[in-house]
């Protein structure tokens, strides 16, 4: 693609790339506005062929198979790629034409493409065989040595998939049930959902516990724990004697109130020495007070004149 953008002026191999850039961040989160900008640059630099598949394989995933259709077979056309095979036969497919994705097919260039695109082919034309309800000719396609091989990657998973929904469809369900397995085992970016139809087959069903999690929030109205809040304080009490503390330590009740006398304690005995001084004077002339005034009683008491007045 760098080498084609080169051909261009400098500002329009930039403004093109750009786009083409966007398309393909966009392509797996919004394929239809990844289609936009293929168009665009399109639309700028249409005799490119990395230009062409770009738009291609947008529209494609967009659902756009006729325009995809056209593109992949510009493309074909521009760079003699024949990897775009198999997905020209899906395209002819989900167009309602399944006998022009068997005469894709047969195409002798099938034999030259890399395995994982046989692969493809060979899901696509027992599709088409499927579509033209021949469910047994589908299953014989798809009875290929390859459905045997022990690695992990996306085209055995779907390989294994058809193969598995193809004699689910026949009714043969316990084999059906084994490939859905073994189709789920190989299937490790989870492109498929051979792992729900074998549950299904099964009478299992998948629960989707977050969701339900969240709902039960809902109705009951329970407020998540904000975590950013600062911890209340806690006291320890003897009846919490056995509880952990945030290192994973027991709490000793005893020891902790022991240590709160013991500070009590060390709060009396630091009083400064001026304070303790002026508190025991207070105490002296308190003392002195109260002693007056008894010995006021105990002397000789006149008469209690109107008003309040005593008399001597």
């Amino acid at each position: 693609m760098k080498q084609e953008l080169r051909g261009l002026p400098r500002t329009l191999a930039d403004l093109v790339a750009q786009h083409l850039v966007a398309s393909g961040m966009l392509i797996d989160h919004d394929p239809e506005l990844a289609y936009q900008h293929a168009k665009t640059a399109r639309r700028l630099a249409a005799r490119l062929g990395g230009v062409r598949e770009a738009v291609a394989v947008t529209a494609y995933l967009a659902g756009h198979y006729d325009e995809a259709l056209t593109e992949f077979r510009a493309v074909r056309r521009m760079t003699g790629n024949q990897e775009v095979l198999p997905t020209m036969a899906d395209c002819e497919r989900a167009l309602g034409r399944p006998e022009k994705a068997l005469a894709l097919s047969r195409e002798h260039q099938v034999k030259d493409l890399e395995l994982s695109s046989q692969m493809e082919m060979l899901i696509v034309a027992a599709g088409a065989r499927r579509d033209m309800g021949q469910t047994a000719a589908a299953l014989q396609t798809l009875e290929v040595p390859e459905l045997n091989k022990r690695v992990r990657v996306e085209w055995l998973a779907r390989l294994r998939y058809a193969y598995a929904d193809t004699l689910a469809e026949l009714g043969r369900e316990e084999e059906a049930l084994v490939w859905f397995h073994r189709a789920a085992g190989v299937d490790i970016d989870g492109t498929t959902d051979a792992a729900e139809r074998a549950a299904a087959l099964e009478g299992l069903e998948f629960i989707d516990l977050d969701e339900d999690d969240d709902e039960d929030y809902e109705e009951s109205g329970d407020a998540i724990i904000d975590v950013t809040e600062e911890p209340k304080a806690v006291h320890v009490t003897a009846d919490s004697s056995n509880d952990l503390d945030e290192f994973g330590e027991t709490i000793n009740a005893d020891e902790t109130n022991a240590d709160e006398d013991e500070q009590g304690d060390s709060d009396e005995s630091h009083v400064p020495a001026e304070d303790q001084a002026a508190e025991d004077v207070h105490v002296e002339d308190v003392q002195v007070e109260d002693e007056a005034a008894d010995d006021e009683q105990d002397g000789d008491q006149g008469d209690v004149a109107p008003g309040g007045v005593t008399e001597k």
